[in-house]
């Protein structure tokens, strides 16, 4: 092989040039620029803070209070969670009553075709014992 065909070729087609020329614009110039904004807030937020006249309560109270933020925002779906499924149980609760009556009636049905099943089956197996138990005391 020559050292030509060992070189990959690069597309050449219009989405992959258009792509090599948003690649800064689009992608690596916003995560840069968010970057250095970042590292900014850190280092005005630091001087802000440490300097001399400083006030370093109140900066606490303030990063207490953007992380207790979002821990109030899941407080209160769990809160609007938890008062649909007690309107929900209640609504149910209500229902309940008449519908568990009728399945208790059928369970009391199905008692009944239980029991005799299993008295059929357990009928052949009772007469073979009652007849051994005969034969034994014959002998």
């Amino acid at each position: 092989m020559t050292e030509k065909a060992k070189v990959l070729q690069r597309p050449e087609h219009y989405s992959y040039l258009l792509h090599r020329k948003q690649r800064v614009t689009k992608i690596i110039l916003p995560v840069v620029i968010s970057a250095l904004v970042f590292v900014g807030f850190i280092v005005w937020i630091s001087f802000a803070t440490f300097n001399q006249g400083g006030d370093v309560g109140r900066w606490a109270a303030i990063s207490t209070i953007w992380i207790v933020i979002p821990v109030m925002i899941a407080g209160i779906i769990v809160l609007a969670l938890l008062i649909g499924l007690i309107y929900l149980m209640s609504r149910a609760i209500s229902a309940l009553p008449y519908y568990t009556g009728i399945a208790q009636d059928y369970v009391f049905i199905a008692e009944g075709y239980i029991k005799r099943g299993a008295n059929m089956a357990a009928k052949p197996i009772v007469a073979i014992n009652v007849w051994l138990e005969t034969i034994k005391a014959f002998f």
